[in-house]
């Protein structure tokens, strides 16, 4: 992607998420706290620090964007109050509004279902994929 690009996409995520990076002192106790840290390929402190540094591409193509759970211990946690499950979110947002509109059909849901899965989790996804 060209620098011009992802200059446009980090403004976004800033802009969506109304989190200011910058803020952060790199403690790391958002993601001491994470229960999903070790699903992630980035923590919570590395999705601050990748922003504020503009390496956007690759928070654009991991998969910890779907790890984060939204449960917000991470900014519990934060002395500064930088919010990095909102930035986490923000990026989700920017990859899915790239991908395009409604591409999670419901007649497409019956293939991704477990027996542990809640339903809670079904009617989320409606909510975040199918805009």
């Amino acid at each position: 992607m060209l620098q011009s690009e992802l200059n446009k996409i980090r403004d976004d995520i800033l802009s969506i998420s109304g989190v200011n990076p910058r803020k952060c002192m790199c403690c790391g106790k958002c993601s001491g706290t994470c229960p999903s840290y070790d699903e992630m390929e980035y923590h919570p402190h590395e999705f601050v620090h990748m922003v504020e540094t503009g390496d956007i591409e690759a928070l654009l193509s991991t998969k910890s964007i779907y790890k984060c759970l939204s449960c917000f211990a991470c900014i519990e946690r934060c002395p500064r109050q930088v919010e990095p499950a909102k930035l986490v979110e923000a990026v989700r947002m920017v990859v899915e509004r790239q991908r395009g509109p409604q591409h999670l059909e419901a007649e497409n849901v019956p293939e991704q279902l477990d027996d542990d899965m809640p339903q809670q989790a079904v009617v989320s996804a409606f909510r975040k994929y199918r805009k």
